[in-house]
């Protein structure tokens, strides 16, 4: 648009630098003036022909002298003309850049307001909120596109939110599954109800996952506002959560040593992003086996940042108390201290899970509880004892000496003292060796060692 609009400025700069050099140049006349006219002297005076010679003596004088000044009259008539028209050619010129830069100026303005408009009429304002996010730097951690999705489209891909299509359920609310009319599979995460902290944990998702992207992390596909009810439309991983697969009727059949080892490599990758390559660092804050969800070949990704904070973005001492128990590190269920290293102590109660099969609290009497850390620190620093108590569906088909070396990393990271525990990168360092080459790691096997479980599980 710029070079449209200027070209046709050059062409009048150029004719006005040719005008003014014309006016400033002196005038050369064609015609030369011609020389004086002297009568020829003589001797003899004819008296009675003075006047007349007077007359022929003068006249030449006379029309020399009015050939003369009626040239430099109009020359200076030129040279003033040409200044007005220069003049006024500049205003004009002036007036019409001027008038130019006045109309891009308001063109954008509106485009800008138009567009603020139209993301307030969706009814979510983040406000000052999103600004906390905004300066989120890395590799991956970049703006997207999210989808605004529409309500109609999304009950009908979900069967009118049918029991027979959830897949989890959460604090708030449901996950269920949804297939749209391209033949799509998505999750669905329903919050229903307005309370302050279902909509601060919404924000809080759709603000931090749309600008996080990492092969570990959930993708946030969408969302929706419907009166009080909102909707996140994620990727669906087809084998669920790490809690199911564990936990649930499968009992972790699905799952072998190279696929947990896989699994908590995953797990400390996507930490590490969040921790190390995300500029100010992200704590999840929340991270638990329901929170690991795996894909149809068992890749782990980290879900769930509702209640993920920005390290730096707000006093990480007054914050309000969130987690599950079991997972919450000790400094911050006491004292309410929250750092990255208050997701490494979560990591290594997850790492447990994977070792032992067992819940990170378990129910001893009606009134008593035991924790997975508590229970297993005195068996897994026992090279004699911890072959016994590890899952029976992975005992003896691993080398020992990984397991030692696993069973070290899980007792560093639920370390009571939080200087202790080493920073998720240096696990991942320490998991990298212990994981086969064609799943993410390192480590060289025979391929039926890590063969994939029966198909349709």
């Amino acid at each position: 648009m710029e070079s449209v609009v200027f070209q046709p400025c050059y062409g009048i700069w150029v004719m006005m630098i040719i005008l003014a050099a014309a006016a400033a140049a002196p005038v050369v006349h064609s015609r030369p003036d011609p020389p004086p006219q002297i009568a020829p002297t003589s001797p003899v005076l004819n008296h009675g022909d003075d006047a007349s010679n007077s007359k022929a003596l003068l006249s030449p004088g006379v029309q020399v002298g009015s050939e003369n000044h009626h040239p430099m009259d109009s020359n200076r008539k030129l040279v003033v003309a040409l200044i007005v028209a220069s003049t006024a050619l500049g205003t004009i010129i002036f007036f019409m850049l001027f008038f130019w830069i006045y109309l891009r100026k308001k063109i954008r303005n509106a485009h800008k307001s138009q567009t603020d408009s139209l993301q307030g009429s969706e009814g979510l304002a983040f406000g000052s909120f999103g600004a906390k996010y905004n300066s989120l730097k890395g590799s991956y951690c970049r703006r997207r596109s999210v989808s605004i999705m529409d309500y109609k489209s999304l009950e009908t891909a979900t069967g009118n939110f049918k029991d027979s299509h959830i897949l989890g359920e959460g604090g708030f609310g449901c996950v269920y599954k949804a297939q749209f009319e391209d033949n799509q599979f998505s999750a669905v995460k329903r919050l229903d109800g307005g309370t302050q902290d279902a909509i601060r944990e919404f924000e809080t998702e759709v603000e931090l996952l749309s600008q996080i992207q990492h092969p570990n992390i959930i993708s946030l596909l969408g969302y929706c506002i419907h009166g009080d009810t909102r909707l996140l439309v994620y990727e669906l991983m087809q084998s669920g959560s790490l809690e199911s697969q564990l936990h649930g009727p499968c009992g972790g059949s699905a799952l072998t040593w190279h696929r947990r080892m896989k699994i908590a490599l995953d797990i400390a990758r996507g930490l590490e992003f969040l921790h190390e390559h995300c500029n100010p660092p992200v704590i999840h804050r929340d991270l638990k086996s329901s929170n690991i969800l795996l894909d149809s070949n068992f890749n782990a990704k980290l879900s769930d940042f509702g209640l993920a904070i920005v390290d730096g973005a707000q006093n990480k001492n007054n914050i309000k108390l969130s987690g599950t128990l079991g997972y919450v590190a000790p400094e911050y269920l006491l004292d309410g201290k929250l750092t990255d290293k208050s997701d490494v102590y979560a990591f290594g109660v997850v790492l447990l899970e994977l070792l032992l099969r067992r819940k990170p609290v378990e129910k001893l009497a009606p009134a008593q509880c035991q924790s997975i850390v508590t229970w297993a620190m005195p068996q897994l620093t026992d090279r004699s004892k911890l072959p016994t108590i590890v899952d029976p569906v992975i005992r003896d088909t691993m080398d020992l000496k990984h397991l030692y070396q696993v069973a070290a990393v899980a007792v560093l990271c639920v370390q009571p003292e939080p200087s202790y525990r080493p920073l998720i990168t240096d696990v991942l360092h320490s998991l990298v060796p212990l994981v086969p080459i064609d799943l993410g790691g390192t480590l060289r096997v025979a391929a039926t060692q890590h063969a994939p479980p029966p198909s349709g599980l």
